[in-house]
């Protein structure tokens, strides 16, 4: 049965999901809402134009009238309107002249030339964003061209700033979730360890003195048992060492790597499945020097033999190979067990991610750690293929 902590890792995290829905459902408001305040000022600017230009055609068209005064009045506070709300337009001849314009921006003390040339360049510019407003006044026909106001046209760039906002803020609070839960997982992982080796400190000093009493006496204990026993005393204090170390800066050493991982096979062989074999090539030059932490790398070295001896049931066999290939040392793991597929070659490095029904799911995850944060190196699965087999590989700087 697992740990419950462990169950917690391996669930969705929902806490993110959450998150990223309501983000979601607020971007999508969002912009719905922007949309229609756009939509709405595009219609009160437009209706302000046809409002103006009504007017100045009824003015146009009964200037001989009397009591035309109210219509001047009310054509002066339309257009106030316009230039107040900075809506940019252009009055223009049926032969596409401009006539009169408003709220296009032009230097001073232009002459007349270079004004009309601005005029006609601009209205080049706005003559597609919106249908022209007709007005009739007699047998000539004139038009309003218009573009967006200022206002409008933020309010039309506004939904993608939005978005840009929402998208930032999603990876910021993803960022900051994953960094937080990883702290987390490392603080567990960390008491989990230093408690461990502190709990073994006890019954391996028991047991250091046991040895020395079976080693006072030869006639009742052979040599060879208690040698064999002092080999495990010996071993648990490294594991020991090795758990104290976890959350701690290691102690990195020049070693000869192939006289490090070729006892260090033997031992294991030793104390595995007698059904699986361990067959070790080393194609590395002689005296091969690597920075290393001894008791970690070991650690690394177990973890994924153990793996493979439980990949395969106990039955089959390992090839551990190293070879250097420019300034690097590949070092290949490969069994003959059930094999991972694809999809999951990513998640076994995962904490409490474990096929096995009392896995801790931890070896892997530790595994990687130490290689790539504290000896700089890689390690992934290069290959697998089910019921064939994996091959992890291990890469290391020279």
């Amino acid at each position: 049965m697992k740990l419950p902590l462990l169950d917690i890792y391996q669930q969705k995290n929902i806490l993110q999901v959450f998150i990223g829905i309501n983000l979601a459902l607020i971007g999508i408001v969002s912009l719905f809402y922007t949309y229609n305040i756009v939509e709405n000022i595009d219609k009160r600017e437009q209706q302000q134009l046809r409002l103006y230009a009504q007017l100045l055609q009824y003015s146009a068209n009964h200037a001989a009238e009397e009591n035309t005064e109210d219509f001047t009045i009310l054509i002066e506070i339309v257009d106030q309107n316009i230039i107040q709300s900075r809506i940019p337009y252009l009055l223009v001849s049926e032969d596409n002249i401009p006539i009169d314009a408003r709220n296009i921006d032009m230097p001073d003390n232009l002459k007349m030339a270079d004004k009309q040339r601005i005029l006609e360049q601009k209205f080049i510019d706005i003559k597609d964003e919106h249908p022209p407003i007709v007005i009739n006044i007699s047998d000539i026909r004139q038009y309003i061209y218009f573009g967006d106001s200022p206002l409008l046209t933020q309010m039309r760039y506004y939904p993608y700033i939005q978005l840009l906002s929402l998208l930032v803020l999603s990876v910021l609070a993803y960022l900051v979730f994953s960094s937080s839960r990883t702290a987390e997982q490392n603080r567990v992982w960390v008491g989990l360890a230093k408690e461990t080796a502190h709990q073994l400190g006890t019954p391996i000093a028991s047991m250091m003195g046991w040895v020395e009493l079976f080693r006072s006496m030869p006639e009742q204990y052979s040599d060879e048992i208690t040698d064999e026993i002092e080999k495990d005393v010996k071993r648990l204090e490294t594991i020991t060492t090795r758990f104290s170390s976890i959350g701690s800066v290691p102690v990195m050493k020049d070693e000869d790597i192939a006289q490090l991982v070729g006892p260090f096979l033997v031992y294991l062989q030793r104390r595995i499945s007698t059904k699986v074999k361990i067959t070790f090539l080393n194609e590395l030059p002689p005296n091969q020097i690597v920075l290393l932490n001894r008791s970690l790398f070991e650690w690394v070295i177990e973890n994924l033999c153990k793996n493979a001896v439980d990949a395969m049931s106990g039955i089959g066999s390992i090839e551990v190979s190293m070879v250097q290939q420019r300034n690097e040392i590949v070092i290949d793991i490969a069994d003959t067990g059930k094999g991972i597929l694809k999809k999951s070659w990513k998640k076994v490095f995962k904490p409490g991610y474990s096929t096995k029904k009392r896995g801790w799911g931890l070896g892997l995850t530790l595994a990687k750690r130490i290689i790539e944060e504290y000896h700089g190196g890689k390690l992934y699965i290069r290959n697998s293929e089910i019921n064939k087999g994996t091959t992890f590989r291990i890469i290391l700087k020279t």
